[in-house]
């Protein structure tokens, strides 16, 4: 198993607007704080945004990485020998996995701000998990490096 080198990484970022609503965020606690003066509201102003910037980047942080034999999305870390078919779903293919295609015991890590996404199998016989459905900006590249790292290295 080599783990020098990632063939794939991806960080799944908030939108850029999501950064300006929380400056918004801080903007209401500033007014909220601005009748008891200008110390308060500007603390108001800090906080509101820092904490709204907080909430932002946590839910911003998941990964996806394929390294080694294993791929990891989010808090999930399975071996690529117990995947099967990728599939790339276009925005609208997506949205009905999203939604009425979905099963319940399917692994999602999805962000609906982000339109592509890549269904894979799970091919273990001990894993309920039928399939994988990972938001990704790039579903080729992330499809293209799960296949790297099953076939075997010579």
């Amino acid at each position: 198993m080599q783990l020098s080198a990632t063939p794939y990484e991806e960080r799944l970022t908030a939108p850029r607007s999501w950064w300006f609503i929380s400056f918004l965020v801080g903007v209401s606690f500033a007014l909220i704080l601005l009748p008891f003066g200008t110390l308060p509201m500007l603390g108001g102003l800090a906080g509101g945004t820092a904490a709204a910037a907080v909430v932002a980047s946590s839910y911003g942080s998941p990964r996806i990485r394929v390294v080694g034999d294993s791929l990891i999305a989010g808090e999930a870390k399975i071996p690529v020998s117990a995947l099967g078919s990728s599939e790339i779903l276009d925005a609208e293919e997506a949205r009905a996995w999203r939604t009425y295609k979905a099963d319940v015991r399917a692994f999602l890590l999805l962000r609906s701000y982000i339109p592509g996404a890549l269904r894979v199998e799970v091919t273990d016989p001990e894993d309920p998990t039928p399939y994988l459905y990972l938001s990704t900006r790039e579903p080729e590249a992330l499809a293209a490096a799960i296949e790297a790292a099953k076939s075997p290295k010579g």
